[in-house]
């Protein structure tokens, strides 16, 4: 009975942990490294840090009043259970952006390291709320609402395309085109760090290996065996000898290639080997998919419905 209790519990303790940690890095990276240093790296944030400088307006109460329609449209098209979480990090972040400064001194040294630490900083900061089916509203959610039609596209590469626009206002405001090349790194910095908590260190790296031999059963054996790896037999048939044979198939990390490329020749020096860059691999033994891009999917496909 308490383990069902606890059971039930815990994604809700992982909801109060991870979405205001998330909320906190995301406000440190806008409120000490990127404000300060005349870095406006896109988003909604972005256009708030641009009033700032400006019209002096806090950041953060500015953020959460240009946030209000998108948070209309989205309880239109998923729903509110998604958005009760959005709310909630977008509130503790933007209030804590207007707080930080009181607390934190801002970073005023190399603007090169600024860009850095404020995209490691917000990425980290927003993977963690999107693991818990949040956002912190804006372009985000714009892009967790575009992710539900092109699940084929990456969360990180969606918001480049979409702060795209807000980078290059900022370099006419600040009248500097370093400003505007210094969020470009804090898009990229973001996304690439995004996209590694989000979809796994490597993402796209994965290795396709078909293994033509005389000895497959006990190279199979072999890969099952000693390096943990799924095998498939693919039945085929040779178009010029007409002979009827297998074909292994295995997928496997960038960095398991040449080990069960090895372990291959070891059994069979002759055998014929086809290598090729698989785009991703998702399932059993390898990065799962994220599992708040399929609820977000489920909701949408429900809202059509």
């Amino acid at each position: 009975m308490m383990f069902s209790f606890a059971k039930k519990q815990k994604p809700w303790l992982l909801d109060c942990l991870l979405i205001p940690l998330g909320s906190l890095l995301f406000a440190v990276s806008v409120s000490v490294f990127a404000a300060p240093n005349e870095i406006a790296p896109g988003g909604f944030t972005g256009l708030a840090t641009l009033l700032n400088y400006l019209l002096q307006t806090p950041i953060g109460s500015v953020t959460m009043i240009l946030n209000v329609p998108v948070i209309l449209w989205a309880m239109c098209v998923i729903g509110y259970k998604l958005v009760i979480k959005t709310i909630g990090a977008l509130f503790l972040g933007s209030f804590l952006i207007d707080l930080l400064p009181v607390w934190v001194p801002p970073y005023e040294g190399d603007r090169l390291l600024a860009a850095i630490f404020a995209g490691v900083l917000e990425g980290l900061g927003l993977a963690l709320i999107f693991l818990r089916g949040g956002t912190t509203g804006g372009t985000v959610l714009i892009a967790r609402l575009l992710s539900g039609r092109f699940p084929h596209v990456s969360m990180g590469k969606l918001l480049f395309v979409i702060d795209f626009v807000v980078i290059a206002i900022s370099s006419v405001v600040y009248r500097s085109l370093e400003s505007g090349l210094y969020a470009l790194i804090v898009v990229f910095v973001s996304t690439k760090v995004m996209d590694a908590v989000l979809y796994g260190l490597d993402v796209g790296v994965g290795k396709m290996m078909f293994i033509i031999s005389d000895h497959n059963e006990e190279i199979a054996e072999q890969i099952l065996r000693t390096k943990g790896r799924g095998v498939t037999f693919l039945y085929a048939k040779g178009a010029y000898s007409k002979r009827e044979r297998t074909v292994l198939f295995c997928a496997v990390r960038k960095f398991e290639m040449p080990q069960i490329r090895q372990l291959v020749r070891k059994i069979d020096e002759r055998a014929f080997l086809i290598i090729g860059e698989a785009g991703q691999i998702s399932g059993e033994g390898f990065q799962p998919e994220v599992k708040q891009d399929k609820t977000f999917r489920q909701l949408l496909q429900k809202r059509r419905k």
